[in-house]
């Protein structure tokens, strides 16, 4: 996993439990999300810089974040998405 200085990036999921993988451009290093099938907490496999992960903009900014499920957002109290580190 990449250390991003502790900047918000776009993070890939996979949970060890039941293998269900997903997206995030709200992933934070260190930082875990919540499987949704398993509600365990899951760190990011890889992680790349926000701006233009891989080349390409992945982020879907009209895609709802689940507070409830990430650690980042736990920890802060609020929607994680508005700070950028």
């Amino acid at each position: 996993m990449a250390d991003q200085d502790n900047k918000r990036c776009f993070g890939e999921y996979q949970c060890p439990s039941c293998n269900r993988t997903w997206m995030s451009g709200n992933s934070w290093p260190n930082m875990g999300q919540e499987c949704t099938k398993c509600h365990i907490n899951v760190l990011a496999h890889k992680q790349t810089p926000l701006e233009k992960p891989d080349g390409l903009d992945k982020s879907d900014l009209s895609k709802h974040h689940p507070q409830e499920l990430c650690e980042k957002c736990k920890q802060l109290g609020r929607y994680c998405g508005r700070d950028r580190w």
